[in-house]
């Protein structure tokens, strides 16, 4: 059996291959020197002095070389460790113009002070960020990939009556922020913590922390806002529909008093009949408005979710446009797009606009036009418009409240159920006068996903 024995080569060092190389360039002079020097006519004494002198400068200055070039390698060394370390406070001395090794330490004290800046402006803004997160009333939570809790501000830890040092590093279950942190990425929940019960606007995003993923969720409460809305939105529907009913009732009764003294009369005039019949038409007509509006007042309180379901925008348009029967409606072709939307309510919608502007277009002898586009900068929105040559808006400001109408006969309910169906289907429906010339623009902006 042949044995095979390895030699591992010693690894030489930078500041030894330096001391090698300052030995190896002045030794070939320095022995030359000595052959010389010994092979010469000269005394012992002369010979042992110059020897020594030669060996010392050569040795000496090949030393003096290796700390020249280790000694600020060193220093360099040192003070990255200290950079490392987050010890910006330390210096390179020797830094000057005109040498190259000065040039290095300037820019190292640059860099240094660069980085002492930055960690100054880092830590200025991570106080200031814990002082905000501390004393805004939003309780703010961080879960890492686990769903352990990470952070929690002062809110937070008042929400579930917890010192924070007891809260962090426990599962979102057994905080009870479980469903908070599964729900939508922004929603409404009825939740009951141990600081307080009603109903949480959730927001939730995801952010990378030491390369692993965390959730942010943040927990608002909205009981007091949204009881705020809900009062505000009965005293106005108290409101309306007081002005319908006392606009309905108080000719009512006073026609109902009316026929009640003519029939009390011990002798009735010969035209009695007329006057009843002429009343109990007018009572018929105040209770059929009476009746339309709660109807249409119903009708905007019951609109249904949408369907969704593919639709081709281009036959949409055209087939809507093409049920018009007033000939002034002109097609401005676009796009062909595919949308996911509730045929059915489109339908409504883009009818009450198109009736709306044929009508308008209709007192000035002017046209309509229709057409639809892939929104510049927004591709993932359609935006279909509708302009007409009327007289344009008058009042911007009342479009879009319920039963106000400056039409004889209008309900007031076309555009706020238009708006209810474009905001369902997560899009937008304004209403502006037209730059430059007369007119009306309705704008439909509707998502394509």
């Amino acid at each position: 059996m042949t044995s095979r024995r390895l030699f591992r080569v010693p690894r030489v060092s930078h500041d030894q291959r330096v001391l090698l190389m300052a030995l190896a360039s002045a030794l070939p002079g320095a022995l030359i020197s000595l052959v010389f020097l010994w092979t010469g006519d000269y005394t012992a004494k002369v010979q042992w002095t110059l020897s020594v002198l030669i060996l010392t400068f050569c040795f000496g200055f090949a030393f003096a070389l290796r700390e020249r070039v280790v000694v600020p390698l060193q220093t360099l060394s040192n003070l990255l460790a200290a950079l490392g370390e987050g010890d910006f406070s330390i210096r390179a001395r020797g830094a000057r113009d005109g040498d190259p090794l000065g040039e290095v330490m300037i820019e190292v004290n640059a860099l240094v002070d660069t980085l002492r800046s930055q960690r100054l402006g880092a830590l200025e803004a991570t106080t200031l960020l814990r002082k905000v997160m501390e004393e805004i009333d939003v309780a703010v939570f961080t879960f890492d990939d686990e769903q352990r809790l990470q952070f929690v501000n002062r809110a937070g830890s008042h929400l579930l009556r917890q010192p924070m040092e007891r809260l962090l590093d426990r599962r979102a279950e057994a905080l009870g922020l479980a469903e908070a942190l599964t729900a939508d990425t922004s929603r409404i929940i009825a939740a009951t913590f141990p600081g307080g019960s009603g109903r949480w606007a959730v927001k939730r995003s995801a952010f990378r922390q030491g390369g692993r993923p965390h959730e942010l969720l943040v927990l608002s409460d909205v009981s007091q806002p949204l009881r705020e809305e809900e009062r505000q939105a009965w005293q106005r529907l108290i409101r309306v529909l007081g002005h319908e009913l006392n606009n309905s009732l108080a000719p009512i009764k006073s026609i109902a008093g009316s026929l009640g003294l003519l029939v009390s009369r011990p002798r009735l005039p010969d035209d009695w009949r007329d006057d009843i019949r002429r009343g109990l038409d007018v009572i018929a007509v105040r209770t059929d408005s009476l009746n339309r509006f709660m109807n249409a007042y119903a009708r905007l309180a019951r609109l249904p979710a949408p369907t969704l379901a593919p639709l081709d925008v281009s036959t949409f348009v055209e087939r809507i446009v093409g049920l018009q029967t007033a000939p002034l409606v002109d097609v401005a072709p676009g796009p062909r797009l595919i949308i996911r939307a509730d045929g059915d309510q489109l339908e409504q919608l883009l009818i009450n606009l198109l009736r709306n502007a044929i009508e308008a277009s209709t007192e000035t002898s002017g046209r309509v036009r229709v057409g639809w586009r892939r929104l510049d900068g927004l591709p993932d929105q359609l935006e279909l418009w509708v302009e007409d040559d009327g007289p344009g808006l008058s009042n911007t400001s009342n479009l879009f409240v319920p039963f106000f109408t400056t039409k004889p006969g209008g309900s007031g309910i076309g555009l706020v159920l238009s708006r209810q169906i474009a905001e369902a289907h997560g899009g937008s429906l304004t209403l502006e006068n037209r730059r430059g010339s007369r007119g009306c623009l309705a704008t439909l902006r509707l998502p394509l996903r």
